[in-house]
């Protein structure tokens, strides 16, 4: 699970360059751009904050995101 604080100062970084970016924790799995909808992992307690991961994700509805996510 993230702690608290680490959710504090993420951001997604395509929205961040505009001053925004909140994440959103989805399922203790998910951390979902506010802005962009981009979907960004957390494999074993580690967000995966790469562009092209969180772009792979951007059509896919939060319901649909598979829980845990695939390594």
């Amino acid at each position: 699970m993230i702690q608290e604080k680490l959710m504090e100062i993420l951001r997604c970084p395509v929205c961040v360059k505009n001053g925004e970016g909140n994440l959103t924790l989805y399922k203790d799995s998910w951390l979902i751009c506010e802005n962009c909808h981009r979907k960004y992992p957390i494999v074993e307690d580690i967000p995966i904050m790469l562009i092209s991961e969180g772009s792979k994700w951007i059509e896919t509805k939060p319901e649909d995101l598979k829980i845990p996510p695939e390594k």
